[in-house]
């Protein structure tokens, strides 16, 4: 019985987790965004100038690939990942207000929070729907 109610939780519950996944998706296009605005328009001129709004969000986009990304090359554990998702995201609403948006870059700092939050405290493990339909099955 315990594992049937498990199993229509986890039902119902897909819906959001995806919402919140595609929502983590669009934080994440936007954070590459800002980095590069930042870059360009970080007051150099030139060469550093290209650089900077090219190479910043590039490394941002390695580090994720390496440590935080679902298909990450190497998957630390939560926290070290946590960290990362901090470091990057944060970093964008960082740019973001280093281009004179404080309101803003506040408002994608709230929502980076939380959507970390909501996504690492109510993780559904793509293993629990086989695992809960071999055992009914």
């Amino acid at each position: 019985m315990a594992g049937g109610s498990g199993r229509a939780a986890g039902l119902d519950a897909r819906p959001w987790y995806a919402a919140n996944e595609a929502v983590a998706f669009l934080l994440e296009l936007a954070t590459l965004g800002f980095l590069g605005w930042w870059g360009f328009d970080a007051g150099h001129e030139g060469a550093l100038r290209i650089l900077l709004g090219v190479g910043t969000p590039l490394l941002a986009v390695v580090v994720w690939g390496l440590f935080a990304a679902p298909r990450a090359r190497w998957r630390p554990r939560l926290v070290l990942v946590l960290v990362v998702k901090a470091l990057v995201l944060g970093g964008g609403a960082a740019a973001l207000y280093g281009v004179g948006h404080p309101v803003v870059a506040g408002a994608m700092a709230v929502m980076t929070a939380a959507n970390i939050t909501v996504a690492e405290t109510f993780r559904i493990p793509l293993s629990t729907g086989a695992e809960s339909t071999a055992q009914t099955g």
